[in-house]
């Protein structure tokens, strides 16, 4: 017997054709994920302010001078494909409606660097990841390690509505866990304890 090969049938050359049209078309994810993350990465890059002494003069970014609604927009469909991308704190608490405003962010920002900047030893430092908010450091602490470390942290936070977070002074690559602030009223009145902070 003999087998006669006659090519595809018609289904079969119709489904090959789909397959090698859809092979040559990006999916829709490849499309939108790159260009997304680039967008965000070019609105939260910070430019200048690498010698800010105050949160105020770094906000420099696309995500400080656009429309809050904008912003909020772009963060949301970023935190889509990827829930870990950077933000500042009050971003994140905005988006989570924790804050009512991005300006309510930087209230909490000020008032804390207007209080720290009023103590001796603490020190705003603004080079941090593209998209922080930067942190205060107070440097005495560091004298009590007996080797290279980090000092005492302030840092603003969304994972709590006190919006502060304290890192002890610390020796090594590990940071202890961060200490919950109740809010300004609290840090003023526990700021010489947090100063006073051992490893």
């Amino acid at each position: 017997m003999t087998v006669v090969d006659t090519g595809p049938t018609a289904d079969a050359a119709a489904a090959a054709e789909e397959q090698r049209r859809s092979s040559n078309q990006p999916s829709e994810a490849l499309r939108v994920e790159p260009l997304l993350g680039l967008e965000w990465s070019q609105a939260i890059e910070q430019w200048g302010g690498e010698n800010a002494t105050t949160p105020t003069e770094t906000r420099r970014s696309w995500l400080h001078r656009a429309s809050e609604q904008q912003v909020l927009a772009l963060y949301r469909a970023v935190i889509e494909i990827d829930p870990g991308a950077p933000a500042p704190w009050w971003l994140r608490a905005l988006s989570d409606g924790k804050l009512t405003s991005r300006l309510e962010g930087y209230k909490v920002e000020d008032r804390v660097s207007k209080l720290l900047a009023s103590r001796p030893g603490w020190v705003y430092v603004p080079w941090t990841a593209d998209g922080d908010s930067g942190f205060w450091e107070y440097v005495p602490s560091e004298r009590k390690l007996s080797e290279p470390g980090v000092p005492t942290t302030l840092k603003l936070t969304d994972r709590h509505t006190g919006w502060i977070d304290v890192i002890r002074v610390h020796a090594g690559d590990e940071s202890p866990a961060p200490v919950a602030v109740a809010g300004l009223a609290d840090l003023r009145a526990n700021l010489a304890r947090v100063e006073s902070l051992a490893p």
